[in-house]
């Protein structure tokens, strides 16, 4: 109870930072700054922390008591020493005038210098490969923040004080990790269709996780692999599932650069140890990756852009990826790259599930080739269709395609959970009650009348390989039969209630009286209309 409230406080107080901002830019530019600079205040206040433990194997009162340990350090002997030991387990190291903690104080004092938070910025990202250019997306001296030097500074000034106000030295890193994946969501909202470019909604998120993890809870050292993983947030999630979460290693891919940044931000204010994650920022479809590693995964999960261009270059059909098809997916429509792409890269034991648009499940040409043969190979595990308007970037509805590398059977379970929701303002959500009946459904694997229907392939085969939903799982509800001798006698009923209703009105007008004459004339009038 108290981690909620901890998170509850913390979220007011960073999303408050955004409150300084909102009237100058839009969401998806300040998103940059807040974030960015929240990590920046996480990575200072870890490191600060760190030299007090090193110092004397003690968790400091304040962070204020830390950076005056930390100078008095500095000035012994041992100092190259104990940096080096801070870059060894940290991977950075911080001068103290460049903490967030001497910043805040400088900007309380009305001495803040923005350009030593640029070099705070520029030290960061040049001390590891880890941290190259995390902090590109921050423009400290945009228009943006205000007219002149003096408002720019004031702007960052005034930010750099209300993040000041979250307590991260008391904040574990579950607790922090939320809020941070809560602000991400806010973000989402606010800027609406950009959202998809970083944002999976939690519901859909949580169904893709416990799917790909079922029956690998438990598995020491599981592999994870999102390539298309926007802020990292589906990756995150396998955290969750896990028995032994410490173990995971997360692989991710991402080709927008800012999103890429938003994901590496994430994963350290999860706590993930650099060791474990690997994440490139690239094109997944024009080169695959990963090569010459770890390349294949217990765990694939996407949410790809839908129906996105791509090249599908002819040299492409010998890419190992995508030969075995014959064809390639429409230069108009990425889906099934996206999705061979991804099957190409999961282990043999393991399981992907990716959200697509339902035009996958039933469109001919290129697409009806490759979806027949991932039948006739049994990849294609389980078929989930989703309410609509769940995603901040479409309101159409999507679905959810299960696939497995390696199986005995070719049966398909279709899952028609479309009506598993509940209605927003903006979007509809679905609650952990809807997701659970989808995973019963799931595990289950049985037909369920109007909800489910395990097809064997020659039910699919019956049907030319069209996966259509509804081809499978009748969802109809049948109206009520309705008695026409009750609704008769309620329309007589109803007749009779609206004649007396009329009658005493008519009583009430022929009692008033007034001894202005056009006043009558009117009035009269009025009752010959209602008499007929």
């Amino acid at each position: 109870m108290a981690e909620v409230e901890n998170s509850k406080d913390l979220i007011s107080v960073l999303w408050s930072g955004a409150d300084i901002l909102r009237s100058k830019m839009d969401a998806n530019e300040y998103k940059d700054y807040l974030l960015g600079i929240v990590f920046y205040k996480y990575l200072s206040d870890s490191f600060l922390i760190k030299v007090y433990d090193l110092l004397y194997d003690a968790k400091p009162e304040t962070l204020k008591e830390a950076l005056d340990a930390y100078r008095e350090a500095l000035e012994d002997e041992s100092a190259e020493e104990l940096k080096t030991q801070l870059k060894s387990e940290c991977h950075y190291v911080i001068e103290p005038e460049l903490t967030y903690t001497y910043f805040a104080d400088s900007a309380r004092n009305n001495s803040f210098n923005r350009e030593q938070l640029q070099k705070a910025f520029n030290n960061i990202e040049q001390s590891d490969p880890l941290f190259a250019d995390l902090f590109t997306d921050i423009d400290l001296y945009s228009n943006r923040l205000g007219t002149g030097d003096q408002k720019q500074s004031d702007t960052i000034s005034s930010l750099i004080k209300e993040i000041d106000k979250a307590d991260l030295l008391n904040t574990d890193t579950d607790v922090l990790g939320n809020a941070y994946e809560y602000l991400i969501g806010q973000f989402a909202s606010e800027t609406g269709k950009k959202a998809g470019e970083f944002y999976t909604p939690q519901a859909v998120s949580k169904i893709l996780t416990r799917i790909a993890i079922a029956g690998q809870e438990t598995k020491k050292g599981l592999s994870v692999y999102d390539p298309c993983m926007g802020s990292g947030s589906l990756l995150l999630n396998a955290k969750k599932y896990a028995a032994e979460p410490e173990y995971i290693r997360y692989y991710g891919q991402e080709l927008m650069t800012s999103t890429y940044n938003l994901a590496r931000m994430n994963m350290f204010l999860h706590g993930i140890a650099p060791e474990n994650q690997k994440l490139r920022n690239g094109d997944t479809l024009d080169e695959d990756w990963p090569v010459g590693e770890e390349t294949d995964f217990d765990m694939v999960l996407m949410n790809p852009p839908y129906s996105a261009k791509w090249s599908a270059a002819a040299g492409f059909l010998q890419d190992e990826r995508f030969s075995d098809y014959g064809v390639l997916a429409p230069k108009s429509k990425a889906d099934y790259a996206f999705l061979l792409h991804g099957l190409y890269h999961l282990k043999s034991s393991g399981t992907m599930a990716i959200v697509l648009p339902h035009g996958v499940l039933f469109r001919g040409a290129a697409e009806g080739k490759i979806r027949e043969k991932l039948l006739r190979a049994g990849n294609i595990y389980a078929v989930i269709g989703l309410p609509a308007n769940l995603f901040y970037n479409t309101s159409i509805p999507t679905c959810i395609i299960v696939l497995k590398k390696h199986r005995a059977g070719r049966d398909v379970l279709f899952i028609d959970a479309s009506k598993k929701f509940e209605k927003g303002k903006k979007q509809n959500t679905m609650t952990d009650e809807h997701i659970d009946e989808i995973i019963d459904l799931y595990m289950n694997r049985e037909t369920v009348d109007k909800e489910s229907y395990l097809a064997g392939f020659e039910d699919i085969e019956n049907n030319d390989f069209n996966l259509n939903i509804p081809r499978y799982v009748d969802n109809f509800e049948k109206e009520e039969e309705v008695d026409l001798n009750a609704l008769l006698a309620d329309m007589r009923k109803t007749d009779e209630e609206l004649e007396k209703t009329q009658q005493d009105f008519l009583s009430l007008l022929r009692e008033l009286t007034s001894t202005d004459e056009s006043i009558m004339a009117s009035l009269n009038d009025l009752i010959r209309k209602i008499e007929g």
